[in-house]
């Protein structure tokens, strides 16, 4: 049923598709006639001119039978002209198609003269039939007469076009425009594209002259013209449609399967925990450890937090993961939280904690039998589990209450805004990667840390920056004024509880002991703590 179902919506996503990219072919094609007919009335407008200005240099006596002769040949030299020769007051003298007739001919009224003295004229007739009416210009006492030839159509549509001008009073093309306009409000003298009703228009301008080209074809003429596209765009939708279906049964029943799976892997205490270092950027010490949780499923693979902690969160058992999270971590850094009061521990909580009576009373139970103090484990929570600003905030306040430090993960994602913070009331935000990956990169996102960073100074929050991978990236946050921690990769990829006790054991005893010029190792006389032992008073040491 599901794959009937995302078929049929891929077929009618399909079909939608298709029509707008036919329509949006067809707008291409009509833009690409309206340009070529336009720039073909600029060539046969500089041409008319060209020739005008011959015309009035004419060494030939007004009319004379070398002059007809002259007009014939520059009529037959010219790509765009169909006639050229001499007129006064409207009529006709002589030309090269008519000769020169027994009296003048016609009575042709011409449009206003324009800003170069050229006068236009719209239906004149050289050989008195008034079925070849043509475009013309007039230059003192001579003129010239633009041929009908326009541009071959373009593509697999229907189309016509109709000649526009940008100023309502002359024509200033060589193009008396023979398609039948439709009938429409629109004063198309600029550039630009409309649907009206089942017609499609695509204006283009003249830059050199004042005539605009409005080519212009009907929806179902486009669909048609353009049927393998949506009859491609159809197939493509409902097997994409077919596909996503069949992906989306899959995945349901592996939804499924997966749900008993961590219930299983939760109950039998199957979930793996990794610590991953939290350092000061600017000393590099190591202050903290965010717990990560870790699940391979019963067929070996691994599958990653985001999936397997939403599935717990969309089938309602997330706060056991939390509860194992929580219980195992003090579990395993009891004694260094004890010992160490300045380490902290992170956990990540969920919104469905937040908002779960049983949470706090649970918290404080494993806080106790661990024997550390609140203060000692930093509660995570992101954006989007504050969306119940209610809930969150009453939660939180709690938290606070009881000496927890509240921190927002993955800031910057979300629904975060100064007032917000505020409101919220949280000690800490976490930078998301997404930012500190952008450092070095002319991205968007980096102009906005800045930002970011001023605004936790003033409201004196502390700042953590998530994945941190290169020097360059670690450089750009320690010359900030605040203190600002960090982790990633460059400092330490996530370990097991031993492995994070042994490196952070190391890096405790490295800071405690300086080398000196002779190449011994002293620490001044005060109050120190060697290799996360407890503390000791030193007066004098000297160690190799």
């Amino acid at each position: 049923m599901a794959i009937v179902v995302v078929a049929a919506c891929g077929v009618a996503v399909g079909r939608f598709i298709g029509c707008a990219l036919a329509l949006s072919l067809a707008q291409g094609w009509l833009a690409q006639y309206a340009a070529r007919i336009v720039a073909q009335s600029d060539d046969s407008s500089k041409e008319a001119r060209s020739v005008l200005a011959v015309l009035q240099d004419s060494p030939y006596p007004f009319c004379s039978d070398a002059e007809i002769a002259s007009f014939r040949e520059l009529a037959f030299r010219s790509e765009f002209l169909k006639d050229a020769g001499r007129m006064d007051g409207g009529k006709i003298d002589c030309s090269a198609s008519a000769g020169r007739p027994l009296r003048s001919m016609g009575q042709f009224r011409p449009e206003a003269p324009e800003q170069d003295g050229t006068i236009a004229y719209r239906n004149l007739v050289p050989i008195g039939d008034a079925r070849l009416k043509r475009a013309g210009l007039q230059l003192g006492d001579a003129f010239v007469v633009f041929s009908s030839q326009i541009p071959g159509r373009l593509g697999p549509i229907p189309m016509d076009y109709r000649e526009t001008e940008k100023e309502a009073a002359n024509l200033r093309s060589g193009h008396p425009g023979h398609g039948t306009a439709p009938s429409d409000p629109l004063n198309m003298n600029s550039d630009g594209q409309v649907r009206l009703g089942d017609t499609v228009y695509v204006t283009r301008c003249s830059t050199q002259y004042f005539n605009c080209v409005t080519a212009f074809t009907t929806v179902p003429a486009a669909l048609q013209g353009e049927a393998p596209w949506v009859s491609g765009a159809m197939m493509l939708g409902g097997a994409i449609g077919g596909l996503f279906g069949l992906a989306f049964s899959v995945i349901y029943r592996r939804s499924r399967n997966m749900e008993q799976q961590l219930r299983r892997a939760i109950a039998n205490d199957k979930l793996e925990l990794a610590y991953q270092p939290i350092v000061n950027l600017s000393t590099g010490r190591i202050v903290g450890a965010e717990t990560l949780a870790r699940w391979t499923n019963e067929e070996g693979e691994e599958v990653s937090p985001d999936v397997f902690v939403k599935a717990a969160e969309e089938h309602g058992f997330v706060g056991s993961i939390t509860r194992l999270v929580i219980g195992r971590s003090l579990q395993a850094f009891g004694e260094t939280l004890r010992t160490h009061p300045g380490f902290r521990l992170s956990v990540n909580v969920a919104a469905a904690d937040l908002a779960d009576p049983t949470f706090l009373p649970m918290l404080d139970s494993a806080i106790k039998r661990a024997r550390v103090q609140p203060k000692s484990l930093v509660i995570e929570i992101t954006e989007s589990s504050t969306a119940n600003r209610v809930v969150a905030m009453e939660t939180i306040r709690a938290l606070r209450r009881r000496g927890h430090s509240i921190h927002i993960d993955d800031f910057g994602t979300g629904y975060s805004s100064l007032s917000y913070l505020l409101y919220l009331s949280v000690d800490t935000i976490k930078i998301d990667k997404a930012f500190t990956r952008a450092i070095g990169t002319e991205s968007v996102s980096v102009a906005i840390l800045p930002q970011i960073l001023a605004m936790a100074e003033s409201l004196k929050l502390g700042v953590v920056v998530e994945g941190v991978e290169t020097g360059q990236q670690a450089d750009y946050f320690s010359t900030a004024r605040q203190p600002i921690h960090g982790q990633g990769w460059l400092y330490g990829h996530p370990l097991t509880a031993a492995e994070f006790l042994g490196l952070l054991e190391e890096d405790w005893s490295k800071q405690l002991l300086p080398v000196d010029a002779a190449g011994l190792r002293t620490v001044a006389p005060g109050a120190v703590r060697i290799a996360g032992a407890y503390p000791v008073r030193i007066d004098t040491v000297r160690t190799t």
